[in-house]
């Protein structure tokens, strides 16, 4: 018995009761409970590696659970500046709003209006499981949310949404004081606000896995894994003992073989698949799957061989990534293999949130998508316009036509009197046309038709309200004003017509019922009766459109009562009477029914939880993909389903754990998975060891740093030395040379793409969220994330892209900094999902000397480039450089380009320095072709080129010679000058010093500063500054010994850097030192000498 739309509220309110003491643990926690670290660590003990007892092993992760929690909050809360928000409208209590407790409110959301502007940051769609603060103002720190006494702090858990997510169910840990404002009354009302903090659905399913309750969950997986003792032999010994191979083993073997495995992925299946014999023992399998083995087509050829043998099977994984990865794969190896296009798919269920796993991008999973299921199903089971409805009325037409056409003439007569079927006229119409377009009910127009249905189908919904408040008056201004009386049509017509729409409307019926329902409930030779029928039904309809309907009697004579007509009526008879649809109309009970009815499902391990229904089949295996990145507490979700004997992990260890924000926890060993821990206390498991993915050159730093050389196996490490590593608002680093750099890169290889004509995929990785921001905004949309295209990019963070691979990947390392310091990067796990997604080329952009000094694995990879070959320094390649320059100017990041170490004078023959105040000038300048021009002429400037003379319009004649001026655009002037600066502490040579840009109109105010510093020097200071070499037609800087320089001179030029620096056009004078005023009476320059 499947449950009606009462027992799923039964259901909902007894999972509510189970997790009720977690959540009034949650409200029960005040703002200061919440930004306390320290209020769990003394409760949070270290998670041991062997447990005694299934209580004792559940009851140790609670506690770190609760931590986890309220240390995600706590983030959460300290950006609640940058938190989603909605306005609510009004606030109703639900029936069974109930004191202290069940504080249970329905929460009408304001409608944004067309003229409200909602950045991303704000706009909040609520879903069930988050955690909202609510709030009489819109919050700006912590201490808005909570605001006695108008507004104390107050938190609601969502339970529902309906209305399209504009009406929302919430569970408050306070009454709610609020009063809805009144424009006719002239009543403002509250204000009230709905913020986001967190979602808990996942840790909710968590804690109640955790608290299975006195009826207890199914324990026997649990219980096997408590303690590991590998000297104990893993496997049955009682099914060891029987040689026979059994109909399933014979059966499996050959599906087995039919797949090009390796034996290393071979053992592994067929050991995972002999669990099915085993009755005697709950056990569980390891499979290690290194990057690049094959681990996904290891898990879809198991799943397949277990479809083939009947196994009920659970593929969960910890992401939605991750499942549709398997899922993916599943239907790639099901290609070709099903008997009639479709059928065979019912018995794989896909189920999930439909808009985190983008489902609409995925055409292959459609079919097996549960939501797109009972949506066609309930189309299909409906009693008038479903498969049943459409086979009597056609039986009928066929059995006696002219009865039919009678009553269409009487119904007509009466329609033109009375309209109330026009929807149905005009759906048939519709109908009508489209069976008039297609020439055929091709396999292909079926499957079209179908996924067109589905889409039909959830847009129709949304629009049945607003179509149910249409008033009758407006029905009768319809009705008049369509008043046209409609001209019968002949027998002929009337009958093509009709065929055409019940036709149309038994292929989509009878196509969604084989594609969609489990093999065990629609037999093989019923789906052949169908074929059968729609074959006969083509037959019919190709004559009928080859006859004209114009003549009158055609019919009569050539199809009414022949033997084609009447074996396809006696065929449809023959499938009403051997085939009974499901006796079901609420799309739950459909839903219900695809799941306990499944072979195979997928899903998240979070969502395995609805799975524990009653009256759900059990399920005989599980297999979770990404085991290792797994908290070993969330496993149990899955691994207490009823009736579950076997498990198979897959995984790596050696990549990247779940992700744990609590420090405690962390400590406490919370993030690591049950696959980790079996591993560790010397569990069996199947290790796949051919490298398929990466090109060998890439594959062997991975293989000999992180996988021991076990695996059977192009790199290029890119020296950036000019970046810099800051933070953005939300305290994540990034590093915007890098991103220059990788935007050129792939703009490089999408050239090269385009010539070629080959498919490249390219992804870009790095650690920092900031920086996979800053590389998306950078590329924005000008390449395709879609796979399937000529050229595609993806840009993830690391975690992002685990057990994901591209054939091009680009890291870009971020950190930039003297003392080797690399953060979370050092993380060896981390290094090794980074470093192994590549198929074809491996690019590694970063610091080397910060890598090299790091001490950790990257410090490994540099070196190992290095010996290799494999290391280059960006600015050596010239044309990247000049790229990445100009890209930097586009993008007015131009103080990340003028500066002494920049890419544009890393091979130049005159060190550039840079004033203060020429940056703060630079980057008030909006045209890009100022940017453009001083880069070039910097560049120029650097290389030896000089101006050959200054024009009198520039500056006046009185103007130092120390002064250089360059005319950039008009009245745009650039100021620079020459000085001395030592250098490894034993030459003083000559640099070039870029003082400002300014209005040609400013310059004498310049010039007048200027001269009050230089002003101070000896002739002998000033000669140096002035002094020229010229080789090969190019200024090129003079050097002295620094033994022939007088220490005067020395701090007369260090001294002349300073004040040069501090020169402003402001009214004040630059200040001197007292040191330098101990020169004031030295001559002063000449201002009046000859310019050069």
């Amino acid at each position: 018995m499947m449950m009606s739309s009462t027992m799923k509220k039964m259901k909902k309110e007894e999972e509510d009761k189970k997790s009720q003491g977690f959540i009034d643990l949650i409200f029960s926690w005040s703002i200061s409970h919440i930004m306390n670290k320290d209020l769990y660590t003394n409760k949070v003990n270290r998670i041991p590696d062997r447990f005694s007892s299934s209580d004792g092993y559940l009851n140790s992760f609670v506690f770190p659970l609760i931590e986890e929690t309220h240390a995600d909050l706590r983030s959460n809360m300290t950006s609640v500046h940058s938190a989603p928000y909605c306005e609510i409208y009004d606030v109703k209590k639900c029936k069974k709003f109930e004191l202290p407790k069940n504080l249970l409110y329905s929460l009408i959301l304001k409608r944004p209006e067309n003229g409200d502007k909602i950045n991303n940051t704000g706009k909040y769609e609520p879903e069930s499981g988050d955690l909202i603060a609510l709030t009489d103002v819109r919050p700006k720190c912590i201490d808005d949310l909570n605001r006695p006494p108008k507004r104390s702090y107050l938190v609601a858990l969502v339970r529902g949404m309906k209305d399209e997510g504009l009406i929302i169910t919430i569970l408050s840990s306070k009454p709610i004081d609020f009063e809805k404002g009144d424009k006719a009354k002239g009543k403002s009302g509250n204000k009230l606000f709905a913020v986001y903090l967190t979602n808990l659905t996942t840790n909710i399913r968590i804690w109640n896995a955790l608290h299975p309750g006195k009826g207890g969950g199914n324990m026997n997986i649990i219980n096997s894994v408590l303690d590991i003792n590998p000297s104990v032999e893993e496997s049955c010994t009682l099914c060891n003992s029987t040689k026979t191979e059994s109909t399933n083993q014979l059966l499996s073997r050959k599906v087995i073989n039919s797949f090009e495995l390796d034996d290393s992925q071979k053992a592994a299946v067929t050991n995972c698949v002999a669990l099915t014999e085993c009755h005697h023992e709950n056990s569980v399998k390891l499979i290690w799957g290194p990057p690049g083995t094959g681990k996904t087509k290891t898990v879809a050829s198991l799943v397949f061989t277990l479809l083939k043998m009947k196994c009920r099977t659970l593929t969960c994984a910890p992401t939605n990534v991750a499942v549709i990865g398997v899922a993916k794969r599943l239907m790639s190896c099901l290609s070709g293999t099903l008997k009639y296009d479709t059928y065979g798919l019912g018995d794989i269920v896909l189920f999930g949130n439909g808009e985190r796993m983008k489902i609409v991008e995925h055409e292959d999973l459609q079919d097996v998508f549960l939501e797109n299921r009972v949506s066609v199903l309930a189309h299909c089971f409906a009693p008038l316009t479903g498969w049943k409805g459409c086979l009597d009325q056609m039986m009928s037409l066929l059995e006696d036509p002219q009865s039919k056409y009678q009553s269409y003439l009487e119904q007509l007569k009466e329609q033109n009197e009375d309209d109330n079927d026009t929807d149905d006229d005009e759906s048939e119409k519709n109908n009508e046309e489209k069976m008039d377009e297609s020439e055929t009910l091709k396999e292909s127009s079926k499957r079209s038709f179908l996924k067109k249905l589905v889409i039909q189908n959830k847009k129709e919904n949304k629009k049945k309200k607003s179509k149910e408040k249409v008033s009758s008056q407006e029905k009768g201004k319809s009705k008049c004003d369509g008043g046209k009386v409609d001209i019968p049509l002949t027998f002929e017509e009337f009958f093509r017509k009709r065929f055409f729409i019940l036709a149309e409307k038994l292929v989509f019926c009878t196509t969604g019922l084989y594609t969609h329902l489990p093999t065990m409930f629609l037999p093989l030779d019923v789906v052949t009766d169908m074929i059968r029928v729609l074959d006969m039904l083509q037959s019919l309809q190709d004559f009928l459109r080859r006859v004209d309907v114009t003549k009158q009697g055609c019919l009569n004579r050539s199809l009414i009562g022949n033997e084609e007509t009447f074996e396809c009526l006696e065929a449809l008879k023959l499938l009403g009477r051997t085939f009974r649809l499901p006796n079901f109309i609420e799309e739950y009970g459909i839903r219900n029914f695809c799941l306990i009815h499944a072979c195979l499902i997928f899903c998240t391990v979070s969502s395995s939880a609805k799975l524990h229904t009653e009256g759900m089949a059990p399920l005989e295996m599980v297999i979770i993909d990404e085991a290792a990145q797994l908290k070993e507490c969330e496993s149990s979700i899955p691994l207490q389903l009823p009736g579950l004997r076997h498990a198979v992990l897959v995984g790596d260890e050696k990549q990247l754990p779940a992700m744990v924000i609590s420090k405690i926890c962390e400590k406490a060993g919370f993030g690591r998975s049950l696959f980790e821990r079996l591993v560790m206390l010397g569990h069996n498991k199947h290790l796949l060891n051919i490298q398929y993915r990466m090109h060998p050159s890439i594959s062997l730093f991975p293989n000999k740093e992180f996988l021991e050389e076990k695996m059977y196996g192009s790199f290029s490490f890119i020296n950036i030395t000019d970046g810099k590593e800051e933070f953005d608002n939300r305290h994540s680093r990034r590093n915007i040379v890098e991103v220059s750099f990788v935007s050129e890169i792939v703009s490089k290889l999408y050239k090269e793409c385009m010539k070629s004509k080959k498919r490249v995929r390219v992804g870009c990785i790095s650690p920092y969220k900031a920086q996979v921001f800053a590389i998306l905004e950078s590329l924005g949309k000008t390449y395709s994330t879609d796979a399937k295209d000529l050229f595609s990019v993806n840009v993830r963070s690391v975690d992002g892209f685990q057990g994901g691979e591209e054939d091009v990947i680009i890291i870009s390392t971020v950190r930039c900094n003297g003392n080797g310091s690399v953060g979370f990067l050092d993380n060896r796990q981390r290094a090794n999902v980074a470093l192994t997604r590549a198929r074809y080329c491996l690019w590694i952009l970063g610091n080397g000397a910060t890598l090299l000094n790091s001490g950790s694995v990257w410090q490994k990879l540099v070196m190992e480039a290095k010996k290799r070959g494999c290391f280059y320094n960006a600015d050596e390649d010239k044309n990247l450089s000049l790229t990445v320059s100009n890209s930097l100017i586009q993008r007015r990041q131009t103080n990340y380009l003028f500066t002494t170490d920049s890419t544009l004078f890393k091979l130049a023959i005159w060190k550039v320095c840079f004033s203060a105040k020429f940056h703060e000038s630079i980057l008030r300048l909006k045209d890009m072709e100022i940017h453009n021009e001083v880069a070039s002429v910097l560049v120029k400037l650097s290389n030896g080129w000089r101006q050959q003379e200054k024009k009198d319009e520039i500056a006046p004649s009185s103007i130092s010679r120390l002064l250089e001026l360059y005319d950039v655009k008009g009245t745009i002037i650039l100021a620079w000058t020459i000085e001395t600066t030592r250098q490894n502490n034993s030459v003083e040579t000559q640099v070039i010093k870029v003082l400002d840009i300014l209005p040609q109109s400013e310059i004498e105010q310049l010039a007048k500063k200027f001269d009050a510093v230089v002003g101070n020097y000896t002739m002998n200071q000033t000669s140096r500054f002035l002094c020229k070499q010229i080789e090969k037609g190019l200024m090129v800087p003079v050097t002295w010994p620094i033994e022939r320089a007088n220490e005067r001179t020395n701090y007369g030029s260090n001294e002349l850097a300073n004040q040069l620096a501090s020169i402003s056009l402001s009214d004040n004078e630059p200040r001197l030192s007292p040191k330098t005023r101990k020169y004031g009476g030295m001559r002063r320059i000449n201002r009046n000498r000859s310019r050069r």
